[in-house]
């Protein structure tokens, strides 16, 4: 399957991009990838994650990995939706120092996040949702933290607030409800949702809220913020699981329970859990989709010796 989605003006992203230059590439990354989730599953979360942080500030072009400088002393990964839950960073590294070896200077570290998360995407559904993820992007040289805060939607927002932080990056409500169904797998710091867990009001099942407040600190701080697993059922598992769960009250955010706070966004996820293999087909056009936001050109952009540093 080979998703395709209409992309803002720059450069043109195509499948295949690398064919000549660095023919290995996507293998190089794909096994980076498998061998950081044969350790641990939960990585593979961290890396839709961190495509999803990176494309939604300064676009797809990996400003997400640039560590801190003298110059810049808060680039975004220190941001607070990114420090310190964000992961996965060590997969992007090893991805790109083994890309280096074979073809030095070739492959950007925006392509490795966008490919890595394809493939967490794929090992973490069975390989259900398998598609051919377009490449070309360029990487960044601007790292702010400021503009993750600006960026990210945060988990208290509503959803008129969401879906006008999806429509600011080219994405809709559609694409909102179908990229939300990645809360399947993952965790989550209680600080990020006990706002809703009692005595707050909230429409969270009440069992699910108790089970939460045995496991989460009545006022989670820096040193005490322990992580839940977002669904209880199939934690490892990137399927339908979290659209069930949220027609359950099962949920942690309240960014995930304002999904049923308009008929039409209702009706989008009554869809997606009754219809697995929609969903499927819809996620992976919506990550391409996703992918393809702001891309760098020339002139703001290259591609980094290291992840971690722009070029000198």
């Amino acid at each position: 399957m080979s998703p395709t989605s209409p992309q803002s003006a720059g450069p043109k992203l195509r499948v295949g991009f690398y064919r000549r230059s660095c023919p290995r590439a996507e293998k190089i990354v794909r096994a980076a990838v498998w061998k950081a989730l044969s350790k641990s599953p939960v990585i593979g979360a961290g890396l839709i994650r961190l495509h999803f942080h990176d494309c939604f500030v300064q676009g797809c072009d990996a400003s997400v990995l640039l560590d801190p400088t003298v110059a810049n002393p808060q680039p975004e990964k220190l941001s607070p939706p990114n420090f310190p839950s964000l992961r996965g960073f060590e997969v992007i590294d090893a991805a790109k120092k083994a890309l280096e070896k074979v073809c030095p200077g070739k492959v950007s570290c925006a392509d490795i996040i966008a490919f890595a998360s394809r493939d967490a995407s794929s090992i973490l559904s069975r390989g259900r949702i398998s598609f051919r993820m377009p490449a070309g992007r360029l990487d960044g040289r601007v790292s702010l933290s400021s503009e993750a805060l600006q960026f990210l939607p945060p988990p208290f927002f509503n959803l008129s607030q969401l879906i006008g932080s999806f429509k600011a990056k080219n994405l809709d409500a559609d694409d909102l409800v179908v990229l939300s169904g990645a809360h399947t797998i993952g965790a989550s710091h209680c600080s990020s949702f006990t706002d809703r867990l009692p005595p707050n009001p909230s429409n969270m099942n009440p069992a699910f809220a108790t089970m939460l407040q045995r496991k989460c600190p009545a006022s989670p701080n820096i040193t005490n913020d322990p992580t839940v697993v977002q669904d209880i059922v199939t934690p490892n598992r990137l399927d339908t699981r979290y659209y069930t769960n949220l027609l359950k009250h099962n949920v942690l955010f309240t960014s995930d329970a304002a999904l049923l706070t308009s008929r039409h966004t209702t009706r989008k996820v009554l869809q997606n859990a009754f219809i697995p293999r929609k969903w499927e087909r819809k996620f992976a056009r919506a990550l391409v989709k996703m992918a393809a936001i702001e891309i760098k050109t020339a002139a703001n952009g290259e591609i980094r010796n290291m992840c971690r540093v722009i070029n000198n």
